[in-house]
């Protein structure tokens, strides 16, 4: 059996961008139901989050909009893009989100725990240096990059995105730089419009960087020839001291804005893969953050079939 830690925090569920809009809190309290029921939940350790502060968010966001995010606590609603605002609370939510996975990362890195998952929100892959989109407000997994890399000193991070929509934030941070690699499968064309196969980094970053976008209605198979065929090899390529995943649900077949075909098993299959992964390369250190996934049951049995698989280890 392998210690898997997980965060999970009602903090997170009091963030809201509207009742019908699809990134819920009602997607956290599904979860919770694994977390607390008889199977899986019982094998997970439970780590309390803590708060990044703003000199780990300033790493990665610019002051300026720290501040403007900040600024909003205590506001009932504050329109930041077409699908993306805060209310009162969204403030202390994304600290927090951005912290608890920190801290499943600081777990890992020391040994305390083989493997972790911050079931946080909001989510944060589309969050740019000065820019909320797409549900995002801070890029909680490049903060955790960061982090490794400065507080740690660890030399060389791996992340590997399977959320529908390309990981634009979390590219754009890393696209110049050799130390993070950065692996996207995602539906392309699509929101929010990069991932093409030809974005492969910049400067030192040349070669850090892998798109592999799959056509609507891409299933199983297709992401394990893409993960299997493709980013694998690059990641175990790269040696990575640590793997960091970008979780997103948004593929499942019954998802209703993905567009995609994975079943439960296949993300079962995918969790499976980068476990071995880690194990060959990283003595097994994974730390992963949820990021999108929209009809709750699935969202649900995916992550439990997860869990099952890190506990396994």
């Amino acid at each position: 059996m392998q210690t898997t830690a997980v965060v999970w925090d009602e903090r997170f569920t009091l963030h809201e961008m509207g009742y019908l809009h699809p990134e819920t809190p009602r997607r956290l309290l599904a979860i919770k139901e694994i977390l607390d029921g008889d199977g899986v939940g019982r094998e997970l350790m439970r780590i309390e989050p803590r708060q990044a502060d703003d000199d780990e968010l300033v790493w990665v966001h610019d002051e300026n909009y720290i501040r403007r995010i900040k600024n909003t606590a205590g506001i009932e609603h504050t329109a930041l893009d077409p699908d993306t605002s805060t209310n009162a609370y969204t403030w202390e939510a994304a600290v927090f989100a951005a912290g608890g996975f920190l801290k499943l990362c600081e777990e890992v890195e020391a040994g305390r725990a083989g493997n972790a998952f911050a079931f946080v929100r909001p989510p944060g892959h589309h969050a740019e240096r000065d820019r909320a989109m797409g549900f995002c407000f801070f890029n909680n997994i490049a903060v955790g990059a960061e982090w490794l890399r400065r507080e740690r000193g660890l030399e060389r991070i791996a992340i590997v995105d399977f959320d529908v929509h390309h990981c634009n934030g979390t590219q754009r941070t890393f696209y110049e730089r050799g130390d993070v690699f950065v692996s996207s499968t995602h539906r392309f064309p699509f929101y929010p419009g990069t991932g093409a196969a030809d974005e492969k980094g910049e400067g030192e970053g040349r070669g850090a960087t892998l798109n592999v976008p799959l056509p609507v209605g891409s299933g199983d198979d297709d992401y394990k020839r893409a993960l299997g065929n493709e980013i694998i090899p690059e990641v175990e390529r790269f040696a990575p001291q640590m793997i960091l995943v970008s979780a997103g649900y948004d593929p499942h077949r019954e998802d209703p804005l993905g567009g995609m075909q994975v079943s439960t098993d296949g993300f079962r299959w995918m969790m499976r893969a980068l476990l071995d992964l880690a194990r060959s390369v990283c003595g097994g250190k994974l730390v992963v953050t949820l990021e999108g996934g929209y009809n709750l049951k699935a969202q649900r049995d995916s992550i439990e079939a997860q869990l099952e698989e890190m506990v396994e280890g």
